[in-house]
């Protein structure tokens, strides 16, 4: 083989890329839903990028936001709370409205201490541990089966869930099973929210329930995720810019000599 075609050779192999510990990133997103007996199922999973480990499989009869947030909140329970989570853009996690950035499901998770990251539209490789896992649940864990309800269902995911976790080799780790390279993150899921320090130099507005904050004189509009909410505002590098922050994550830049009238 000479010189270009390894170059070449090197090219073509697909690239993994993982995060260096469990929990520095989650990846969720639903599978597509089934029909079953009584209704249908809509199957949210949940898989660290670290170690493949699928911390849920949850068996949901809806995509809504307090749908995902309560089988959202069991998990963090269970495991502890991720650094980031990686999600496409639709909904409830996403928003293809440029004027709302940020849904209310993305400012509880930043309110969590959690940060949020999408997937490029359009783009399904960004999440490609998930969508693998999506083709093994969907033909080892669901396969032909033919499922009456939603219990059903989750009885099934669980009984997988294990295996796929606990017994089955995964070829990514070195035929190691993801379990091997799990552990639980060392950040609890706070049952109370605290409010937020943001330290001394900032400057905190409360966004209104259109979404709009008041500064200088200006208003400035945030987005309605953020309605009833605290935001700091800090200079930026450049003169007359500033940086919104929620949480600790710099969620917007506003320009004031662009904002004033």
């Amino acid at each position: 083989m000479d010189a270009s075609t390894r170059r070449r050779a090197r090219r073509e192999q697909p690239q993994r890329f993982e995060h260096a510990a469990p929990n520095d990133l989650w990846q969720m997103d639903f599978k597509g839903h089934f029909p079953i007996a009584r209704g249908r199922c809509h199957p949210l999973t949940v898989i660290d990028d670290h170690s493949r480990f699928a911390l849920g499989i949850r068996a949901c009869n809806d995509e809504t936001d307090a749908t995902v947030r309560g089988e959202l909140t069991t998990i963090f329970r269970r495991y502890g709370l991720p650094y980031r989570m990686l999600m496409d853009h639709g909904s409830p996690w996403g928003s293809a409205n440029a004027e709302h950035r940020y849904t209310r499901f993305e400012v509880w998770l930043l309110e969590l201490g959690v940060s949020v990251s999408h997937g490029r539209p359009y783009h399904p490789q960004t999440q490609g541990k998930d969508e693998r896992f999506h083709r093994t649940l969907a033909s080892e864990g669901i396969g032909r089966r033919s499922f009456v309800d939603l219990v059903a269902c989750q009885r099934r995911f669980d009984e997988w869930q294990t295996i796929y976790n606990t017994e089955r080799p995964h070829e990514a780790l070195g035929l190691a099973t993801p379990i091997a390279r799990y552990r639980p993150s060392q950040r609890s899921f706070p049952e109370r929210l605290t409010p937020f320090d943001y330290g001394t130099g900032a400057v905190l507005r409360r966004v209104s329930d259109t979404g709009w904050l008041s500064f200088r004189g200006l208003s400035l509009k945030l987005g309605r995720a953020f309605a009833d909410r605290q935001a700091a505002l800090r200079p930026a590098a450049e003169d007359g810019c500033f940086d919104a922050f929620f949480c600790g994550h710099k969620v917007a830049s506003f320009d004031l000599r662009e904002a004033a009238p």
